[in-house]
């Protein structure tokens, strides 16, 4: 999934690294410079709430978008409790993501 969404957003144009862990985010200074993470709830080591709330304890971090096929009661409530963005339920539109990430980037300036 994670070489998929890098394809996607590589066609879209949109700037990206990929890391494989939760751990590879922290490490990688991601909360220093990304715009926004998308995420995986459900990941090897630490789950994307545990990313989530650690961003925010190191400073808030950049917008969060969570993603996940095992939807439960509660996970969504979760997520905007934690203060993700966007909470996608696998299988989602490409659209759909990309809307999430547009609208981390705030109002495009008009002329």
């Amino acid at each position: 999934m994670r070489e998929a969404i890098a394809r996607l957003l590589d066609a879209s144009g949109v700037e990206n690294a990929t890391f494989a862990s939760a751990e590879a985010v922290l490490a990688g200074g991601a909360q220093e410079d990304a715009a926004c993470v998308v995420s995986d709830l459900r990941l090897p080591a630490m789950s994307g709430f545990e990313l989530l709330a650690e961003l925010r304890a190191r400073g808030g971090g950049p917008p969060l978008i969570l993603i996940t096929a095992h939807d439960a009661p509660g996970q969504r409530e979760e997520a905007a409790r934690l203060g993700a963005v966007a909470y996608l339920v696998k299988p989602f539109r490409a659209k759909e993501l990309l809307d999430a990430i547009n609208a981390t980037r705030g109002p495009v300036p008009r002329h």
